[in-house]
């Protein structure tokens, strides 16, 4: 229960704070397979929750990233130089812009925070970023996460 009110508040902030369309947490419920169980919409036209992401395209390479830190911070989908899989994945859930921090935990990749903006492109600045980062780092050291 403390777990999930936790994310719930942390996805709520981030999407007021950051003013987007959509915040949410993709949960890995095993290596490199997951799902969004949580989201704050801006408005239910939005929602994406239970969604399993495409399988196919996150694999080990990917994951390797995210294990070592990576941020991934997209403007526009249609300009950036993503994998044709990725662009039709995102297109598929209505993103134009999107920032993706990983949420690790001693145990390796415990999930991954994702704002998106849906209906226009939207460039992510430092403190944007820093403040995905800073609710990662909160979620990964908070005792409910790490015993989950």
């Amino acid at each position: 229960m403390q777990r999930d009110e936790l994310v719930r508040q942390t996805t709520n902030q981030l999407r007021e704070s950051l003013q987007v369309d959509r915040v949410v947490l993709y949960y890995f419920y095993e290596q490199w397979h997951g799902q969004v169980t949580f989201e704050s919409l801006i408005s239910d036209k939005f929602s994406i929750l239970g969604s399993t992401g495409a399988d196919d395209c996150f694999n080990n390479e990917y994951a390797a990233l995210y294990l070592g830190g990576r941020v991934n911070a997209i403007a526009d989908i249609e300009l950036e130089p993503i994998h044709p899989c990725h662009r039709d994945f995102l297109r598929s859930m209505q993103v134009r812009a999107n920032l993706v921090v990983p949420i690790l935990i001693p145990r390796g990749l415990w999930g991954l925070l994702v704002a998106h903006q849906c209906h226009k492109t939207h460039t992510w600045s430092p403190s944007e970023i820093e403040l995905m980062q800073t609710a990662a780092h909160t979620l990964a050291t908070d005792p409910n996460i790490l015993e989950s």
